[in-house]
């Protein structure tokens, strides 16, 4: 099995990245993947097919404690990280600091950027950049009953 540094970007090196990409659809999708759960392989399974190369943005611990509330993240940044890495359908895995992965679409410059059906199109942080750009982006369906939220709450119990 590949080292999953291996699979690891930089912020830095997203630019990079693309320009040693040029010709390839290149996917990205982002979350906080605290608990990754069969909705979240599903997803990045289905976004996978959608071009040649899966970039997943991973929001940092910091950034997830903004969004989520203390406890949470669960699972550490790194730890998220190499879960995502390990599975077939991720090519490259980059952490972001920010709330929003608008800085990582802006460099990455993305063919396809795809989020949950749950979100309406006008929810999707980059998507106005990614169709001006003249890429596409698709809303998958999520699996439902699947859900890092739902998994914490049958833990507790």
């Amino acid at each position: 099995m590949a080292d999953m540094r291996d699979k690891t970007l930089s912020r830095n090196a997203l630019g990079r990245f693309r320009a040693r990409n040029r010709k390839k659809i290149i996917v990205f999708t982002n979350g906080c993947f605290d608990l990754v759960h069969r909705g979240h392989v599903e997803l990045l399974r289905e976004a996978k097919g959608f071009g040649d190369v899966l970039v997943v943005g991973v929001n940092s611990d910091a950034s997830v404690r903004r969004l989520k509330g203390r406890g949470r993240p669960l699972v550490g940044e790194k730890d998220r990280a190499f879960v995502l890495a390990a599975l077939e359908a991720v090519d490259r895995v980059v952490i972001f600091d920010e709330d929003t992965p608008l800085e990582a679409i802006r460099e990455l410059e993305p063919d396809v950027l795809v989020k949950g059906a749950e979100y309406g199109r006008d929810e999707i942080v980059g998507a106005r950049f990614v169709e001006e750009s003249g890429g596409r982006v698709k809303r998958v369906p999520m699996r439902k009953g699947f859900s890092t939220t739902s998994l914490i709450r049958k833990v507790r119990r």
